[in-house]
């Protein structure tokens, strides 16, 4: 989507520091952290958000869960780390482009807002 700013931050358009990167995903760092190493990952392909998974992107999404823990470890999140999605506006979601937050470095705050 040409509108979409994670889009355009894949396609080099808006300058990012990446973490990783392959053929179905981009990850890079938040540029507003909420914990010492947040990294949000996206898919290259243009889901909205959680609710646009569907059979035929998919794979995708699983792909994304097997790379979340290699980027984990790489940014030494030996004790834990967590994973968060946020889908719509009332939950959060800014950006309409599915992402994941992977949060950690610290002891984080286990309530839930």
């Amino acid at each position: 989507m040409s509108d979409c700013l994670f889009c355009k931050i894949i396609a080099g358009e808006i300058p990012s520091t990446r973490v990783y990167e392959d053929e179905t995903v981009f990850a890079f760092r938040d540029i507003n952290p909420q914990a010492p190493t947040h990294v949000l990952v996206v898919p290259k392909a243009h889901i909205a958000d959680c609710n646009g998974v569907s059979a035929e992107n998919s794979a995708v999404v699983a792909h994304i869960f097997e790379v979340i823990p290699k980027i984990a470890a790489a940014e030494g999140l030996i004790n834990g780390y967590r994973v968060v999605s946020n889908c719509g506006s009332d939950a959060g979601q800014t950006v309409q482009h599915l992402h994941f937050h992977i949060l950690g470095g610290k002891v984080l705050n286990l309530e839930m807002a």
